[in-house]
């Protein structure tokens, strides 16, 4: 599946909306990098990546799960199906 292309610009306003993401970018560039200098080794590497990739996935569905929870709850309310009861009463007391 390829991706809409899209500039410099809109990549970091999308980016700036999703600080986690961002961040893990950030960790992911500095392995490919070698920022630290501790990566001598392709299978180092491999790992490193392979870890900020693993992070990279968890942390995506995480913010996507969060957006649908998020456009769930817009439509359930423009839709008039999410009501508000007001104040919360108490509940009767069972008989035991």
């Amino acid at each position: 599946m390829e991706a809409t292309p899209m500039n410099d610009e809109e990549l970091l306003t999308r980016l700036s909306r999703h600080p986690e993401i961002k961040s893990r970018m950030v960790s992911l560039l500095a392995a490919v990098d070698n920022t630290n200098g501790d990566l001598r080794l392709a299978d180092e590497a491999e790992d490193r990546l392979f870890e900020e990739m693993r992070r990279l996935g968890q942390e995506s569905m995480q913010a996507w799960a969060q957006g649908q929870v998020h456009e769930t709850e817009q439509e359930v309310r423009r839709s008039g199906r999410a009501r508000s009861n007001g104040k919360k009463t108490e509940l009767a007391q069972p008989v035991w």
